[in-house]
């Protein structure tokens, strides 16, 4: 057996023991008995424990290290193996007890931020909390870094993402969008009160599905189910999970979760299944995925021709509820700018300062000038600070997100990131498919996702960030491109 098929077949058991991690994290989430906690995470840390030390085996790194040295002369297997050795690089930096310590910690820390949302009591969470706040700064320590610690952390989520990169980002956050806000602010408010009536669980949820099958999500290849928190989670190209979570007050939670959550899904259908455990076969980054559901949700699924398009069937579904209200009218409601308490129901303007916020409460985390008995006062503050709002509880201010739970310190960042990407790419698109026609959208849809998956998906880690942009519309990554989609848009909405 030649070196790179034993170093495929190691990458491979690898990835099986990590999917099986993951599908035990699926279940966590989703169908798990309330009993079941404390012994799902021994469980889950005993297999995170196992797939560390198989990828730490100096074996394997022996391996890895022979075809470093006399790099396959395949691109994407030479590719392949730079990328395993960066990984090994940081992965050898833990034990397999932290590795292990850390995966007790965020399980139990999920569980006890489930139990303190529902009862609305940040402090039966914050000593869970802590512990993975203690085991992070550990982390950045042990990873090392030259400017901050967060760039540790970041690093893992987006490779090569620094603090003063992201301070440059948010400072232009707030210096473009805040212009554009102020004007929205000035003009008279559009009317959504038609979204906040019953609908029917059901009728809700079959929509959602009906949605996700337009976007050309497999369903042979994954399903979708109910969690608190709506989240992706793959297992194979051939197995990808979405969930959502459905309010029959509302309509403005379900289906826009289903989109959103049906985008990461096409990126993960979308890898190359023949590259299993391989980084050719796995994201780019969580900006780039994040580009992706972004895009499906926001520069897709909340423009107006394609509500042009899917309103009547609708109304259909639910016609007391949308009785004399217009595709246009319900293009302006669910578009509606206005600060609120919920990330994840925020309109995609007012969205980047909900992660401003939490970027800037991490960064208070790392420096150790935060810990976990501070945050619901800190986010409070800053919640009144950018977006105007009082924070009535906990489960709707500082316990609203999964993320800290799951030790996902840096993840928040790619929000915003992920928002930049989407319009730039969207914008390449449509320069060689078209816009979407109403009269008749199954070719644009078809067209947009084979434009994603020939220039997107297929390459896995082939390209960085930068390299994949820059392929794409000829530039890194530039704001500009949001802005000038946002503009448009609420230009239109608003009358501004």
């Amino acid at each position: 057996m030649d070196k790179y098929t034993q170093y495929t077949e190691a990458l491979s058991e690898i990835a099986d023991i990590a999917h099986a991690t993951a599908l035990l994290h699926w279940d966590l989430e989703t169908y798990m008995p309330e009993k079941s906690h404390a012994r799902r995470a021994q469980q889950i840390g005993t297999l995170s424990k196992l797939a560390h030390i198989k990828m730490t085996d100096p074996e394997l790194k022996k391996l890895v290290d022979e075809l470093l040295a006399n790099l396959p002369t395949d691109v994407k297997q030479a590719s392949n193996i730079k990328q395993t050795a960066r990984d090994l690089k940081r992965k050898t930096l833990f034990d397999s007890k932290f590795v292990e310590e850390m995966s007790r910690a965020t399980s139990e820390a999920f569980f006890h931020w489930q139990e303190a949302k529902k009862k609305n009591d940040f402090s039966l969470y914050a000593p869970f909390l802590q512990k993975v706040i203690d085991l992070k700064r550990k982390e950045a320590e042990i990873v090392g870094y030259e400017g901050h610690p967060y760039d540790a952390l970041c690093d893992e989520f987006e490779p090569d993402c620094t603090v003063a990169q992201l301070d440059a980002l948010f400072e232009g956050v707030k210096k473009d969008l805040k212009p554009l806000l102020d004007a929205i602010k000035a003009k008279p408010q559009v009317n959504d009160s038609f979204m906040d009536q019953y609908f029917n669980h059901d009728k809700q949820w079959d929509f959602g599905i009906e949605v996700l099958k337009d976007m050309g999500y497999d369903f042979e290849a994954g399903r979708q189910d109910v969690s608190s928190h709506p989240f992706t989670i793959n297992f194979s190209a051939t197995d990808v999970r979405v969930t959502t979570r459905v309010s029959e007050e509302t309509f403005n939670e379900m289906l826009w979760s289903c989109i959103h959550e049906g985008g990461h899904a096409l990126y993960e259908q979308g890898l190359p299944d023949s590259e299993y455990g391989l980084p050719s076969g796995e994201a780019i980054s969580l900006g780039i995925h994040e580009s992706q559901s972004r895009l499906w949700e926001n520069n897709v699924g909340r423009s107006l021709p394609f509500w042009e398009w899917k309103f009547a069937r609708l109304k259909e579904i639910f016609p007391t509820q949308f009785e004399g209200v217009s595709a246009l009218d319900f293009f302006k409601a669910m578009n509606k700018v206005q600060s609120s308490l919920i990330r994840v129901n925020a309109d995609e303007l007012t969205y980047h300062f909900h992660i401003l916020i939490r970027y800037e409460i991490e960064k208070g985390i790392m420096e150790g000038k935060l810990n976990a008995v501070d945050l619901p006062a800190a986010w409070n503050a800053k919640y009144k600070e950018y977006l105007g709002v009082d924070v009535p509880s906990d489960s709707q201010g500082v316990l609203q997100d999964i993320h800290w739970s799951h030790g996902s310190i840096g993840y928040f960042p790619t929000y915003s990131i992920g928002s930049f990407y989407a319009a730039q790419f969207h914008a390449a698109a449509e320069k060689k498919i078209g816009k979407l026609d109403p009269n008749n959208p199954k070719p644009y849809l078809e067209n947009l996702l084979a434009w994603l998956r020939e220039n997107i998906h297929q390459y896995g880690k082939l390209y960085s960030s930068k390299e994949l942009c820059e392929r794409i519309s000829d530039e890194p990554l530039n704001s500009k491109y949001f802005m000038d989609y946002a503009n448009k848009k609420y230009s239109t909405i608003y009358g501004i």
